[in-house]
């Protein structure tokens, strides 16, 4: 299952087509190694742009893309997490936009459920004298556990009762950051309509200037030739 989150409107330069065009990829380059895809959009303008190109859209949400509650997210979660949970889909993939500032926001894709196993992140930097770690361990050695811990009840139990719930504060999460990048790229593509607009203005005023002085030339020398004419002609006379 990969879910899209776009926006409502659009307006907003490229930000909705580099989040749906990154969809489109996955699904067509898994579909050529015969993996199927489920979709499922947050946003108005997913449906249409990913029906336009044959791809079906199994479940879409629409009108909170602007201004994303968690009461949103808890609405969107169900759609990934009872599939999963059901066995009916393998994975989850969220695809969205990272806002990193105001001047840098990416289109990332990245994986919801399963869970990343423990220690799947970025490894550790090598400490300064290049062959341990942070911990003290030795170099390409994973960091030894200690302790143990027990819980109640069964893991497949517990996890069948966490999984929504992290699924619906990883999906806000998300919301919340595309909510941000969809502002900022379009407060950019305003700026960039406006500085275009008032370049439009200021040629076309030029255009304008330069035609009615051409035709206030044109109109002098009428007039001039004309009184030239009367003048030969009376001294003709």
């Amino acid at each position: 299952m990969v879910l899209a989150l776009v926006a409502d409107r659009g307006l907003a330069g490229g930000y909705n087509a580099n989040v749906l065009r990154a969809t489109e990829r996955i699904v067509r380059a898994g579909r050529t190694e015969g993996v199927e895809y489920r979709l499922v959009t947050v946003g108005k303008k997913g449906p249409s742009f990913l029906r336009f190109r044959g791809l079906e859209v199994a479940e879409f949400f629409l009108g909170f893309s602007d201004r994303p509650t968690f009461a949103d997210a808890r609405r969107v979660a169900p759609a990934l997490s009872l599939p999963f949970l059901s066995e009916e889909i393998d994975q989850v993939l969220i695809v969205s936009t990272r806002f990193l500032s105001a001047g840098s926001q990416v289109v990332e894709t990245r994986q919801l459920l399963p869970l990343p196993e423990p220690g799947e992140g970025p490894s550790e930097p090598a400490g300064p004298t290049g062959g341990h770690g942070a911990d003290g361990g030795t170099e390409g050695e994973e960091p030894s556990r200690a302790g143990y811990t027990e819980f109640e009840p069964e893991a497949s139990e517990l996890l069948a009762d966490l999984i929504p719930r992290y699924v619906e504060a990883a999906v806000f999460g998300a919301l919340l950051e595309a909510a941000a990048s969809e502002h900022t790229a379009r407060q950019r593509a305003m700026a960039a309509a406006t500085d275009n607009a008032e370049e439009l203005v200021k040629t076309l005023s030029r255009i304008m200037n330069r035609a009615r002085q051409d035709a206030i030339t044109t109109e002098i020398m009428e007039i001039v030739g004309g009184a030239e004419a009367l003048r030969q002609a009376a001294k003709s006379r």
